[in-house]
């Protein structure tokens, strides 16, 4: 799903947004690390944060695992299946199914993605909206976001973990998550330790 909600939301609260687009069918995770890497060496920005959804934070754990990265910045991950996806190992069973999944599950959703090391501060938004792709494979255990579990998203390492009444798609769309993204990329955690208005109209 396009994060264009979400990029306005954040460039309300003043952070200039960069998208990085890839395709989950052409490369496994490690080749599209690769190709983050040069699209972040290119930024000219003394602090670079990431903001990951679902397969996206699988990716950059194999960027961080690859190459080394200097730079200040916090990272928060929506909904990644770091620990692996048991709607993604049931699709991958099934040769009529397993074609959806592409290269994503090389070193990806089968549960073997890289190792947090502990690069940076890293925060994790897991939905508990149970409304999502996810149900069509029999769901993942609860709670759940629809396609990812709870569980599934928990980060060994990580700075702060919080759940939110969201599903999968929806976190991208919701004014309260990206209240939280913000305050974490400022903060370092989440909840209300920013006493400022975040973003522009926000209710």
């Amino acid at each position: 799903m396009d994060l264009w909600r979400l990029r306005q939301q954040l460039a309300a609260a003043g952070y200039e947004c960069h998208i990085f687009k890839y395709h989950i069918w052409g490369k496994p995770p490690a080749s599209i690390a690769n190709r983050l890497h040069q699209f972040v060496e290119k930024l000219d920005a003394p602090v670079v944060h990431f903001v990951c959804h679902s397969f996206g934070g699988i990716v950059l754990l194999h960027m961080f695992d690859q190459h080394p990265f200097s730079r200040n910045g916090r990272i928060v991950l929506l909904g990644s299946p770091v620990n692996g996806s048991v709607v993604g190992k049931r699709l991958s069973k099934v040769p009529i199914t397993r074609w959806t999944l592409g290269k994503t599950i090389d070193a990806g959703l089968l549960g073997d993605a890289p190792e947090w090391k502990g690069w940076q501060d890293i925060g994790i938004i897991a939905g508990t909206f149970p409304l999502g792709v996810g149900l069509v494979a029999g769901g993942p255990e609860a709670p759940h976001d629809g396609t990812v579990s709870v569980n599934e998203t928990r980060l060994k390492g990580a700075t702060d973990f919080i759940t939110l009444p969201v599903s999968h798609t929806g976190m991208l769309l919701s004014t309260r998550v990206a209240v939280q993204v913000a305050t974490f990329l400022r903060a370092g955690k989440f909840g209300d330790e920013v006493g400022t208005p975040l973003l522009d109209g926000a209710a």
